[in-house]
């Protein structure tokens, strides 16, 4: 077989063997016929044949979606076994960073462990925070925000740098000031490159030292920064902890690498920083 590398890569090949199993026509007709039988006997012969073909729908869009699973399944083991990861399948992330405590729910789709490039250990995983809400009437509704984000160890930068985030930009200019009144313990890091302003906001520990902060965000990483990550690509440090992640979650070879590699770019040049 050849390499599979999206998630969508066998969904066909998957419905193919399901839709060709006997099994799945038995009960796909099964579960069909009893809307028939009662829109015949309610209604009327023809509704009969409606109620059927109806149910047989609902039978495919239900085998498809075994298939779509099947081919998601297939692709995070191959993607595990040629990266020497460990999948782990779905499972809860430690808030260690503001993204992880987000949200009223929390959950992670996929998780793999083990090696991120050479040298750094830590997890990737799919992470996805819901925020739930109630209206006047008590209808509840759920809003999840999905994202691939990458975990790891930092321990030797807690000595320099406890907390930093950095975020996308939001919001305008103007109300940045207005904004920063509000950020309790934390305080706004504005470097010179106007590319980089536009694209991030940068928040430290009010207590940090601003001098080991420049020397980070070197000229070189401020390129980079601003030109090699994937769009709306963010991470967060606390405590030694790094959380590098993109919104929505990745299905592909490419867009794991992708992630990946950015994170990985982070890590190495706090460690360089760090170790100086």
């Amino acid at each position: 077989m050849s390499e599979i590398t999206d998630a969508n890569q066998l969904r066909g090949a998957e419905f193919k063997k399901l839709i060709r199993r006997p099994l799945t026509w038995i009960l796909t007709l099964l579960a069909a016929a009893m809307p028939a039988v009662l829109a015949g006997l309610l209604i009327g012969p023809f509704f009969a044949g409606i109620g059927l073909a109806v149910g047989i729908l609902i039978g495919l869009i239900v085998t498809f979606a075994i298939a779509d699973n099947r081919a998601e399944g297939a692709f995070y083991d191959s993607f595990a076994k040629s990266h020497g990861l460990t999948r782990q399948g779905s499972g809860n992330l430690d808030g260690f960073t503001p993204l992880l405590r987000k949200g009223d729910q929390r959950k992670a789709d996929e998780i793999f462990t083990g090696p991120l490039a050479d040298g750094i250990e830590g997890t990737l995983a799919l992470f996805t925070y819901t925020e739930v809400s109630t209206d006047s009437d008590g209808d509840r509704t759920e809003t999840d925000y999905p994202f691939t984000l990458i975990l790891t160890d930092l321990p030797e930068t807690m000595a320099h740098l406890p907390e930093l985030m950095v975020q996308n930009k939001s919001g305008f200019k103007m109300l940045e000031g207005f904004e920063d009144k509000f950020r309790g313990s934390h305080e706004r890091v504005t470097l010179e490159s106007e590319a980089m302003r536009d694209r991030y906001e940068i928040f430290v520990g009010k207590d940090q030292d601003p001098i080991w902060v420049r020397r980070l965000f070197s000229p070189t990483f401020i390129v980079w920064l601003t030109d090699a990550p994937p769009k709306k690509f963010a991470f967060e440090l606390v405590n030694g902890k790094l959380c590098a992640f993109v919104p929505k979650h990745r299905d592909s070879v490419e867009g794991f690498d992708e992630i990946m590699a950015a994170g990985c770019s982070v890590v190495e040049r706090l460690r360089e920083e760090a170790t100086a």
